[in-house]
Formats: C-alpha cells, sequence, structure tokens
C-alpha cells in the first residue's frame, strides 16, 4: 500500500512540477482597405514629360466631394491661372487620417499613366496635408524635388531624423498667430534641419496670418516659380 501510495504522489509531482514554457514567432500580414479619390489636372502639351505638383488639402476639404479640393491651394491658383504642370490632389475622406502609403501608391500610378519628369516632382499641403507633405518626404526622400508644408505639425520621431529630408529643397511657410497649429513646429523643424546643413530651407512666418496662412501661398505665383526650378540631380529614369 505504501509502494502504491508513493507511485501515486511522485506521478502526481511529475503531472504538476513538470510544467515547461515555450517561446516563437509569428509572422502576420494585416491589409486594410483605404480609398483614396484624387482630382488630376493635366497641362495642355501631354506629349511631353512635365512636372508633376501632389497638393495634399488640409480636414476642411475632407470627404468625397472632389470639388472640395479645388477651394485652395494649386487647383484653387488654376481657376484663373495657368501652370505647365500635372498637379495631383487627392481626397481623404471625412472619417479617416491621411495614409502616407497611399498616396505614394497613388503618385506611383499616376506616373505610370502620364509623362512625368521624375526629376521634378514636387509635394505641398496645408494643415494636415503639411503633416503629410513632412510624412511623405521622410518616407520616400528620394522622390521629391522640392517640399513645401503650410501650416502642418510635425511629428516628434520626424524632428528626429530631421536629417534624412537635408538634401530636399524645402520651403516652409506658417503663421505667427495659428491656434490650431502652434507656429513652434515649423520654427523647431527649420532648426532640426539647419543643425543638418540642409542645402535649401526657407522658414517664413506671416506675423498677422493665424491657421490660414496658405492663402497668399498657394495665390502666388512666385512659389509655383520656385517649384519648377528645383530639379532633383542623379535620378534614375
Amino acid at each position: 500500500m505504501k509502494n502504491t501510495l508513493a507511485f501515486i504522489f511522485l506521478l502526481f509531482s511529475v503531472v504538476v512540477f513538470g510544467q515547461s514554457e515555450t517561446t516563437g514567432k509569428i509572422n502576420t500580414v494585416i491589409m486594410s482597405k483605404y480609398e483614396l479619390g484624387y482630382v488630376l489636372h493635366r497641362p495642355a502639351n501631354v506629349k511631353e514629360k512635365k512636372p508633376l505638383i501632389v497638393f495634399i488639402s488640409g480636414d476642411g476639404e475632407k470627404g468625397t466631394d472632389l470639388e472640395k479640393v479645388k477651394i485652395n491651394g494649386p487647383l484653387k491658383y488654376l481657376k484663373t491661372n495657368q501652370l505647365d504642370a500635372y498637379v495631383l490632389a487627392p481626397q481623404c475622406k471625412e472619417d479617416e487620417n491621411w495614409d502616407i502609403e497611399s498616396i505614394y501608391q497613388l503618385i506611383v500610378k499616376i506616373q505610370k499613366e502620364n509623362k512625368i519628369d521624375s526629376e521634378r516632382i514636387y509635394v505641398t499641403g496645408l494643415s494636415s496635408g503639411g503633416w503629410a507633405s513632412w510624412n511623405l518626404a521622410f518616407a520616400h526622400p528620394d522622390l521629391f524635388a522640392a517640399n513645401v508644408p503650410v501650416a502642418g505639425f510635425v511629428d516628434l520621431i520626424q524632428l528626429e531624423k530631421a536629417c534624412e529630408i537635408a538634401n530636399i529643397p524645402t520651403r516652409i511657410f506658417h503663421g505667427l498667430q495659428d491656434n490650431v497649429v502652434n507656429v513652434n513646429y515649423a520654427i523647431t523643424i527649420y532648426n532640426e534641419l539647419k543643425k543638418c546643413n540642409a542645402k535649401d530651407v526657407k522658414l517664413t512666418i506671416f506675423d498677422d496670418a493665424n491657421h490660414d496662412s496658405w492663402t497668399r501661398v498657394y495665390d502666388n505665383k512666385e512659389i509655383y516659380d520656385w517649384m519648377f526650378q528645383q530639379r532633383k540631380t542623379n535620378t534614375n529614369k
């Protein structure tokens, strides 16, 4: 009987105290659907390669009515002026935020379907579109010949990586009285870029402007003339 009890106790001990743990890894791919509406303005002459301006609008232009992306920016300018370039304006849905990779894929699509000068692709945006403009430059620094963020904020992690986009000619615009996106975002990223010896970066702060610092930027021929002068070098065509 004693031997039987001992055997049972030993078996119990093995079961209880013989527990173990394992480690491992699993690779997963999580896919999400993200739909972008867009407007593409084509220049009069599409037989020759032309520059591309990628304009990213703000929260006020979100939705499914594509006329909204013509309220501000280059497409507004085109209502009364001409630009010898393609102008691409994606639209973010009302209940979503900008997805940087989706915008990039849209640019790739437009490049494939049109005669785009790959050395003269420019990105610009206002407010949340300014944030997207910064993030596109960080995500694809070899794509753009110039970056023009207006009244946009910058993520902290991007501030720490400023040197990665130091070679992109950049024009930063902000209103001193902006009560939506603090002007310090523009000042901080500008200073970080200067520390990296950025080859061509300029910050313009409008003393009398609030969040709408973009009207005077996009309604002015000067910014388009400057963009068109910028050209990437050593680009694989």
